[in-house]
């Protein structure tokens, strides 16, 4: 199995017959390349972007599509996103996502087994190369971090979101965590997400092409 995006997804007319249904006011992309930019210069910010595509992921792991996804590179971030989202003890870890093709630049035997399938699905967990380890900071635990590799084919749109920000930091590696609330099932509807975002610190919310912001 090449990838984990097997569960439900909705269509764009399903997306915003919610939003509109529920007065909720959003900016709408009909340019994707807008929409990626947008979505990087958040993050570069330092806002914490919940991120809605395609098919959820079937399984524990939010891989990409149901995830909220934030700048690594810093200590405070992670405290951020345990209390305010999460809602859970600060020193938690996240998952760095990173692009595949820069596994070994950030993680001892990276380049052994960034094609891996434990890799591409949140189950590996390596030690981080010692000058990379304080670049990434959120998303690094003990010097180490449960990983996701990240490759074009399996979900260009998030792909691109990983490249583009290695693009304007430097940093290849996003933090990714599931987009839940602590003790709630990762959301699977627009309402689900609409909802999460709502009652959490959470700056941004991407559905599909509409963004909605606080």
């Amino acid at each position: 199995m090449e990838h984990a995006y097997w569960g439900k997804e909705y269509s764009e007319d399903e997306t915003k017959e919610f939003l509109d249904g529920n007065n909720i006011s959003y900016e709408y992309f009909s340019d994707d390349e807008k929409l990626l930019d947008r979505t990087v210069d958040d993050l570069v910010d330092g806002k914490v972007v919940a991120w809605f595509q395609g098919r959820s992921e079937w399984g524990p792991r939010a891989l990409g599509n149901r995830s909220i996804l934030a700048d690594p590179r810093s200590e405070e971030m992670k405290e951020l996103v345990n209390a305010k989202i999460k809602f859970r003890e600060p020193f938690r870890p996240f998952a760095p996502a990173i692009l595949e093709e820069r596994m070994g630049g950030y993680f001892q035997d990276g380049d052994q087994v960034a094609k891996q399938y434990p890799a591409r699905y949140m189950l590996l967990v390596l030690p981080l190369m010692k000058h990379k380890a304080e670049t990434i900071k959120a998303v690094s635990h003990m010097g180490t971090g449960r990983l996701q590799t990240v490759r074009e084919e399996w979900n260009p749109r998030y792909y691109q979101v990983v490249k583009r920000f290695g693009e304007a930091t430097g940093v290849p590696v996003l933090l990714n965590t599931s987009f839940n609330l602590r003790g709630e099932p990762v959301v699977n509807s627009p309402a689900n997400a609409f909802n999460t975002f709502s009652t959490s610190g959470i700056d941004v919310l991407v559905l599909k092409n509409y963004v909605v912001r606080k």
